[in-house]
């Protein structure tokens, strides 16, 4: 792997992570009201934030390594609904967005190496990784009426799952067709690990 391939996915990351669009709804910032409000809120929220689409998409491509990567995506789903409801259930983490900036770049870093994770390391990995930002997406709905808070609910997961789905199944059809599966593969982990590192560095002088 080329040194400058890796700085320019690096810079690449950077540059589209200086600005994210975070904590924003896809309903013009408002606490949605209807389940279409709901709906659409949660299939459009992990999208437009970059950190969250990063992580999905590298929970994706370490799944491709596994025989059984969908109950592996499926563990991250379940996880990340039980982390947006311990958010609206009124539980407090200090640092949360610290902890989505870790997991994205520790995710990242597992997708760079040129081993795949053993499976424990995995699951372990993808626990915490839907918990926290499970919690860190449930911030936008926490306050919601039920019938907007399901239909966030059902949209997070709808989209998660198909968006992980996607990069799982498009990693493994690039690995059976291409011999140079692995250095895309390691240009993505390092470009997911630069936009971690980028969303932590915006955390960090944020609240300097």
């Amino acid at each position: 792997m080329s040194v400058k391939i890796i700085g320019l996915a690096l810079i690449l990351a950077l540059s589209f992570a200086i600005e994210p669009a975070f904590a924003h709804h896809v309903v013009g910032g408002k606490m949605p009201v209807t389940f279409m409000d709901g709906l659409l809120s949660g299939l459009g929220h992990p999208i437009i934030g970059l950190d969250h689409l990063a992580a999905i998409i590298a929970i994706g491509c370490l799944a491709a390594t596994e025989r059984r990567g969908e109950w592996l995506i499926a563990g991250y789903v379940i996880a990340m609904m039980i982390g947006v409801a311990a958010h609206i259930g009124e539980a407090t983490v200090n640092g949360a967005e610290y902890f989505v900036a870790a997991s994205v770049i520790l995710l990242g870093a597992v997708l760079f190496r040129r081993e795949p994770p053993r499976l424990d390391i995995a699951i372990a990995l993808f626990a915490f990784a839907g918990l926290v930002h499970g919690y860190a997406l449930g911030e936008s709905i926490a306050g919601a009426e039920r019938t907007p808070l399901y239909a966030y609910f059902l949209g997070l997961a709808a989209i998660q799952a198909a968006v992980a789905l996607a990069a799982m199944y498009g990693a493994r059809t690039l690995a059976a067709r291409t011999s140079g599966n692995a250095a895309v593969i390691r240009v993505l982990g390092a470009v997911v690990v630069g936009i971690g590192v980028a969303v932590l560095v915006q955390q960090i002088v944020a609240a300097a």
